[in-house]
């Protein structure tokens, strides 16, 4: 998301207006644990500080496409996003200041970044409660269950005592 700041360097305008829409490739997708992400809206301004500086305030909105914990059926969760700060600050955080910024910003590592941070570390669709979570053999435990411990671990325990 290259945004042009000639116009606001040379202080022909005060502000720079971004209204962007993205969507992004399974490649781009690739290591996260997002099936899709499509039609990711950032909208905001970009201003100068007085020091050279340039400061974004954007809201990122959209809709992330994972899997279900349970059933790994997609499942759609929606996410929103509010970005604050100096951008040399920012990519510098990121890694990204070796880029020099002539004309343009790329804004695209600041808008990934705090995306990432907004993935769940699990989600489960709705259609699971009269799901069955056992069958021959096996059965789903959480995690109360799974604190139990086994009785012949138990006599264990006490030889330790």
């Amino acid at each position: 998301m290259q945004i042009d700041i000639t116009r606001l360097k040379s202080g022909v305008v005060k502000e720079v207006e971004i209204h962007e829409t993205k969507t992004f490739t399974e490649e781009e997708l690739k290591g996260t644990s997002m099936l899709e992400l499509n039609d990711v809206n950032v909208e905001g301004i970009l201003t100068k500080d007085g020091i050279d500086g340039y400061i974004l305030d954007c809201k990122v909105t959209g809709m992330m496409i994972l899997p279900c914990a349970i059933t790994l059926k997609p499942v759609d969760y929606p996410f929103f996003v509010d970005i604050q700060g100096n951008i040399a600050e920012m990519l510098e955080e990121l890694g990204e200041i070796d880029k020099k910024m002539e004309n343009t910003i790329d804004i695209f590592p600041i808008i990934w970044e705090n995306i990432l941070v907004e993935i769940p570390s699990r989600v489960i669709s709705g259609d699971t409660e009269n799901l069955s979570l056992e069958g021959n053999g096996w059965k789903l435990c959480t995690e109360e269950q799974n604190e139990q411990i086994n009785p012949e671990l138990q006599k264990l325990r006490d030889l330790l005592k």
